[in-house]
């Protein structure tokens, strides 16, 4: 039975082979064709289509004026942060990457070190 799949084997695997690249060529030559065409249309005066709705728009925003009059309202004024604040940390080393200094660093037990000189 062994014999007869290791026989076999490089047929199955040839005929998995063609039927992948069949699938390949099928899927690539089937595949929908572009909508879009890489050539756009401009219109009589010139400009592209969607043109005059953005100047509008830009027209409509130019119009509109901000002051800082909200920030006086009594209802701006009493909301409150609600965000977390942000506890200043000691700065580490200036490149932490670098390897431990052999500056001996003692604890409260006179004469322990923490950090030993490289021996040499």
């Amino acid at each position: 039975m062994g014999r007869l799949l290791s026989s076999y084997k490089m047929y199955v695997f040839i005929a998995l082979g063609i039927i992948a690249a069949l699938g390949a060529l099928w899927w690539s030559l089937s595949g929908e064709t572009p909508t879009n065409s890489l050539l756009t249309t401009q219109s009589a005066n010139g400009g592209v289509p969607g043109d005059k709705e953005l100047v509008d728009t830009l027209l409509q925003l130019r119009a509109v004026s901000l002051s800082g009059t909200i920030f006086l309202d009594p209802s701006f004024m009493i909301l409150r942060d609600f965000g977390t604040q942000i506890v200043p940390e000691p700065v580490g080393r200036p490149n932490p990457f670098l390897p431990l200094t052999s500056r001996p660093t003692s604890t409260k037990a006179a004469g322990t070190l923490l950090f030993t000189p490289p021996r040499r």
